[in-house]
């Protein structure tokens, strides 16, 4: 990223005071300075920032919207600088915080060297910069690399989240434009993938012809990780127990079911739980909501949880699985409902109680999302009210 933050601080004094030479007082630099800093904003984001009438300056649309995002980026970012010094806030640079957040990330100076492609030295000299200015060691020192303290952990997502809205700015300046810029990247969870994503895209690329999206795959915490840092967009799913830092909207409800082989011998006779317990089981991993209920189906009965358990979260495993073996599924009822259908696989005939569980959209407290960002959720929205 070659935008400066400086400028972009001079940028918000012109919009403010409308006046060049009021900024270039409110920054302690000379007018001239104001200008180039001005220009170099305005050929960072390729569109004018600024009209000039002899009465003062005033934001062009673009313009507008170029500073709602950097008021959206310091805000998230100056405190955390403060935190550390107060003159951060003055003298910290772009280099220095992205050398930052990779030693933060990858817990070594080499291994931030080689992420960034930089010299080893650069980087330990753009951290030391900023070690100097809060007067303090930034990082820990283990047996296994430099550990942030967690002031510094604070500063890098909120550096990442800082530009994060930076880039931002370019894709709503080329909205304006009529062109596409930027990315949409999602974390989804398997029942999305399997019931919702997929027409969503379709339906998205029918209006956003070339904006590419990326679809994330992984445990509910690392992509929670990945959202908090501004690595992930937003996430669809299984709703969890919410926190201060996230919004969370309930898209459609589903509920968790049973499934076998057509000819397995649980579906011969009545099925009950002490007789489904002694056989083995496909279940989800461990600390998602799906396996909470299904301990619980049993738990809760007075029943020995099965231990002859597959953990997995891929369907195809799953059914693959369960269609060749005496094995059990534990499953959303929408996820399988293609191959019931197909008859690859069949319902049990034994509901667990409790298991209906909202499924939707979790997103950073605040976010501010692009139109195309914007489009993608409605589209996501529109498609959820189809499925009850």
């Amino acid at each position: 990223m070659t935008i400066s933050l400086r400028h972009l601080r001079i940028v918000l004094g012109v919009a403010d005071t409308r006046s060049l030479t009021q900024a270039a007082a409110l920054a302690r630099v000379s007018q001239p300075a104001v200008s180039a800093a001005l220009n170099g904003i305005e050929a960072a984001y390729g569109t004018p920032i600024f009209l000039r009438h002899p009465s003062g300056f005033t934001l062009t649309p673009a313009g507008e919207a170029v500073a709602l995002r950097i008021r959206r980026a310091f805000s998230l970012l100056d405190p955390a600088l403060a935190d550390l010094a107060p003159r951060l806030t003055l003298t910290a640079t772009i280099a220095q915080l992205t050398a930052l957040i990779a030693v933060s990330e990858c817990e070594s100076f080499s291994g931030a060297a080689r992420k960034l492609g930089l010299a080893q030295p650069s980087v330990h000299r753009a951290v030391r910069q900023i070690e100097r200015e809060a007067g303090r060691a930034l990082f820990d020192r283990s047996p296994h690399g430099v550990i942030a303290t967690r002031a510094v952990r604070q500063l890098a997502i909120a550096a990442r989240l800082a530009f994060t809205e930076m880039e931002h700015a370019k894709a709503d300046v080329a909205d304006l434009a009529g062109r596409e810029v930027g990315r949409i990247i999602i974390g989804a969870m398997p029942l999305s993938r399997a019931v919702l994503l997929g027409p969503a895209i379709a339906q998205f690329r029918a209006a956003w012809k070339s904006l590419p999206l990326q679809v994330i795959e992984g445990p509910y915490a690392e992509l929670l990780l990945g959202l908090a840092r501004g690595e992930v967009d937003f996430l669809i799913g299984a709703l969890r127990p919410s926190s201060d830092d996230v919004h969370q909207e309930a898209l459609f409800y589903d509920e968790l079911s049973i499934v076998a082989r057509p000819d397995h011998p649980v579906l011969q006779g009545a099925a009950n739980l002490q007789d489904l317990a002694q056989f083995p089981w496909v279940v989800p991993a461990l600390a998602t909501p799906a396996r909470d209920h299904f301990r619980a189906m049993f738990a809760g009965n007075g029943i020995e949880v099965p231990q002859n358990l597959v953990e997995t979260g891929s369907m195809v495993l799953l059914a693959d699985l369960v269609e060749k073996s005496d094995h059990l599924g534990f499953v959303s009822r929408r996820q399988v409902a293609r191959d019931i259908a197909q008859g690859r696989l069949a319902r049990v005939p034994y509901t667990p109680q409790g298991t209906l569980r909202p499924i939707g959209l979790t997103t950073r407290k605040n976010w501010h999302p692009t139109r195309a960002q914007n489009d993608m959720i409605a589209i996501l929205r529109n498609l959820a009210k189809g499925l009850g």
